[in-house]
Order: structure tokens, then C-alpha cells, then sequence
């Protein structure tokens, strides 16, 4: 599991958990969910989004396996969801782009990732820990058009998307993928967070003149 930027570098790893474990139940029980819930880290303070009045924390942007909670968003669940909803889980899914560009550069600079790997686990835990270094390295050293071909990212102009090299190639064989249950931890809190969100990405301020052709039939 891996927190990644906007300049698609890790900036947290958690690596070593058995792959039968929900994704939910990795955050969980990892040294930065327990941070985030004692308030350690060293994250700016809650502020007005612009054009708003009600203060709100900066929070990272999770999928549906995660819990909802005041420092972490995710999408509203299930279809039939009113058009401002609809627009907030489309803002989400942009930035959660990102993260996705981050693990296929990742996979596509380091052919091993594309397969079973012959080593024992606390190698591999070594390992991906080196590559999540070297990737950072890469990125700070070179442009990211440089580290990363044109082409490998998705693109994105106006809203119209063209997917990136790191979706064609299909996932390796004998992958095991986790059941991902839905949270259901949300306190009022958290929604009011989700709905100060909700309310700015369509407000004038908050907008961007494409995403309502996105959002039919979410």
C-alpha cells in the first residue's frame, strides 16, 4: 500500500502484509492510519476551501475499500446518486489518477513487478522498498516526460482522457487479488467533510466546465 502525490511520487510504503488482507484492513492497522488518527504528523491545519466559509482538513483521497473518516475521502457508494454527488465522485476519481499513473510507471520501469517474484519474503519487502526509493530518485533527477516515455501516463485535456501505456499491458498471471470490503465507519463528522467537498466542486469556484459530461449514468 503506498500514499503517493500529486507529482506522482511515494511518500508512504507499507509493504509486507499478507495478500488475502483487504485493502481497508492494510490503512487500518498501518503506522500512518495510526498517525493520522492521533493527529503526529506534521499536516497544515484545517482552512475554508475557496469561495467557502466552513474549515475543512486537507485529506487523502481513497476508493470505495477504505473508511470513510474526516482525513480521508471516498467516492459515495452505489448508482443512482444525485448529480452533486456524482460530480464529487468524478473530481475524486481524477486525482485518484494520479496514484494509478504512479503504480503503473512503477510496474513499467520495473519489469520484475510484472511477475512473480523467485525470493523469499523478507527480500521482496527489500526490494520494493529499493524500488519505491529508486522511483523517487528518478522522478527528482529527471522531468517526469524524461523518467517515463510520452505516452506512459494518461493523459488528460479538458476533461477528454487518453489512457497511458501502463493500462494496455494485461496484470501478470497468478496475481491474487483481495476481497475489498466497504467501510462502514462514518461519522457525521466525515460526511459533513464529504458534503463541504460535494457543495464546492459545484459551486463557481470550485467547478470545471467538463465535468457534467461525465457524470450520466454513475
Amino acid at each position: 500500500m503506498a500514499l503517493v502525490d500529486a507529482n506522482y511520487k511515494f511518500i508512504y510504503t507499507d509493504i509486507g502484509c499478507n495478500g488475502r488482507i483487504s485493502d481497508g484492513g492494510v490503512f487500518a492497522n498501518c503506522s500512518l492510519s495510526n498517525a493520522l488518527s492521533d493527529g503526529r504528523l506534521n499536516i497544515p491545519p484545517p482552512r475554508p476551501l475557496p469561495g467557502r466559509t466552513k474549515y475543512v482538513p486537507y485529506v487523502i483521497i481513497a476508493d470505495d475499500a477504505f473508511s470513510l473518516k474526516p482525513y480521508l475521502m471516498k467516492p459515495f457508494p452505489f448508482r443512482n446518486q444525485p448529480g452533486p454527488n456524482r460530480v464529487y465522485n468524478y473530481r475524486l476519481s481524477r486525482a485518484r489518477r494520479v496514484v494509478e499513473n504512479a503504480f503503473g510507471l512503477l510496474a513499467n520501469r520495473f519489469r520484475i513487478l510484472r511477475k512473480p517474484i523467485g525470493l523469499c519474503s523478507e527480500k521482496v519487502i527489500k526490494l520494493l522498498s529499493a524500488i519505491c526509493v529508486l522511483h523517487n530518485f528518478l522522478l527528482e533527477r529527471n522531468s517526469r516526460h524524461v523518467y517515463a516515455p510520452q505516452g506512459t501516463f494518461d493523459e488528460e485535456i479538458d476533461g477528454v482522457v487518453t489512457p497511458g501505456s501502463s493500462r494496455q499491458d494485461p496484470p501478470p498471471d497468478n496475481v491474487l487479488f483481495s476481497n475489498r470490503p466497504v467501510g462502514s465507519n462514518m461519522s457525521n463528522e466525515s460526511k459533513e467533510i464529504r458534503e463541504e467537498y460535494t457543495e464546492y466542486f459545484v459551486s463557481p469556484e470550485g467547478e470545471v466546465s467538463w465535468q457534467y459530461r461525465y457524470i450520466s449514468g454513475n
